[in-house]
């Protein structure tokens, strides 16, 4: 219990970032049974997702070392929606699941930006007693204001709000004496994301330009995870080819590339 706390109070340190991991196996808990955990995930992008982010922020920058204030253009409402969408940065990852029976389970993570909630199901593959399972899932979430580390006026999370949803499609393994699991699959999502500052209309710089954007993505993901008893330590990799458009300042931008986000975190079970 000491080492949860510490990872959650080291979590509560970080930036704000967009990635929300799974963080959990194939296999269901059993009714009643509870899993707390707490860790950090952190999101890269990169081809042009990574390149448009980095134009805008070169933009930002040379326009503050010259005293003046950033126009709106393609360049820069490219970056804005790709830093409203994803929010690269580390996040931190608090969260709990519960076991409710008939193979079903939810959960609710919270990542410093967002939550997200989830309702899942597992089917057991082969004979029973199995050491594999699949499971189906439907994940909803908000994203909502808070800190959001970037160099990009105007895209600072104080006024954001973001709905989405994602479907997560797991197979796993499990060892005898659950000591071990690895679990691989596939995810499919999508977001909606908005900046209303108060008080603006039209404006002709990003101090207080609007933004709504769409995020759709679909990719893989990678998880393991080794412990005694109550306590594991879980890692997990997602790559995600994602797609973004919409406006900021009232310019169009569409972008896309690939998001990576690594994870880990500290399960206890109860």
């Amino acid at each position: 219990m000491r080492a949860l706390a510490a990872a959650l109070g080291a979590s509560a340190l970080l930036g704000c970032g967009g990635a929300a991991p799974l963080l959990h196996p194939a296999q269901v808990l059993g009714p009643g049974d509870v899993r707390a955990m707490g860790g950090i995930a952190a999101r890269t992008v990169a081809g042009g997702l990574g390149n448009e982010l980095n134009a805008a922020t070169n933009e930002a920058i040379a326009y503050q070392a010259a005293g003046e204030t950033p126009q709106v253009d393609s360049t820069y409402a490219a970056g804005a929606l790709v830093a409203a969408a994803l929010a690269p940065d580390l996040s931190p990852i608090v969260g709990a699941r519960v076991g409710v029976g008939g193979g079903y389970e939810g959960g609710l993570v919270y990542t410093g930006r967002g939550a997200r909630a989830d309702f899942r199901r597992a089917f057991p593959l082969g004979s029973k007693p199995t050491a594999w399972a699949l499971s189906i899932g439907l994940g909803l979430d908000a994203a909502f204001v808070g800190r959001q580390t970037n160099q990009l006026e105007g895209v600072d999370g104080e006024n954001l709000f973001g709905f989405g949803a994602d479907v997560p499609v797991l197979v796993g393994w499990r060892s005898t004496a659950g000591l071990y699991y690895a679990w691989i699959g596939a995810r499919v999502g999508y977001e909606h994301d908005v900046i209303h500052p108060p008080g603006s209309e039209n404006p002709p710089t990003v101090a207080a330009a609007e933004l709504e954007g769409d995020r759709f993505s679909v990719g893989g993901l990678l998880g393991l995870a080794i412990g005694f008893r109550h306590v594991h330590v879980a890692l997990e990799l997602e790559a995600d080819y994602a797609n973004v458009s919409g406006s900021f300042g009232n310019v169009s931008a569409r972008v896309d590339g690939l998001a990576l986000t690594p994870a880990s975190a500290l399960w206890v079970d109860f």
